[in-house]
């Protein structure tokens, strides 16, 4: 039988792939491993929105939407987790994405809003970082839909505790008058 024919050229493919087959196992994720649980992702009601005016107001202090700087509003949270660089850690990113409006007593077209990204475990927070968020209005265009940046985090996860257990929470960072405002202003 000549080296060319059909039925050896067909072993041999089947001899190559018999011993690629192994090395291919390992390419994928393990057999039957599902993403780890991630955090719950929440608004802080009180906090999901924020009305900046400029200080003086009207007659005794009073204001109207003559006076308003810039409203806002958390819209969204979009984030993964996977497995961390270490066995018991969780790789998690969030970004945030508000809705912000400028008001008539806005001067300019610039503004940084402070926003905040909290994890808590139950009622505990165990970490929150502050940071501005950027809007600049380009001319004709008074309400921005704007995302954070990436925010990283690594949490402690364990056999008995997994990414499920940690909540993350976003919201506008408010003074004591502005948080009391939106309380009295309800949903």
């Amino acid at each position: 039988m000549p080296a060319s024919s059909p039925t050896l050229a067909w072993a041999m493919r089947a001899a190559l792939i018999t011993a690629l087959v192994p090395l291919l196992a390992d390419c994928g994720p393990e057999r039957n491993k599902f993403a780890p649980p991630c955090p719950r992702p929440a608004f802080l009601g009180d906090a999901a929105n924020i009305d900046l005016y400029r200080s003086a107001g009207g007659p005794g202090g009073r204001r109207d939407l003559t006076d308003l700087i810039l409203h806002g509003r958390v819209i969204g949270l979009n984030g993964s987790c996977q497995e961390g660089d270490r066995k018991n850690q969780l790789a998690t990113t969030a970004v945030m994405t508000v809705e912000l409006t400028r008001g008539p007593a806005m001067q300019g077209r610039e503004a940084d809003v402070p926003v905040f990204l909290a994890v808590t475990d139950g009622d505990t927070i165990l970490d929150k970082r502050i940071y501005p968020l950027h809007a600049a209005f380009p001319p004709n265009v008074d309400r921005l839909v704007l995302q954070s940046e990436v925010q990283s985090l690594a949490l402690p996860v364990s056999p008995g505790k997994s990414g499920a257990a940690y909540t993350i929470v976003i919201g506008f960072q408010l003074t004591p008058d502005e948080m009391e405002q939106n309380r009295r202003r309800g949903p």
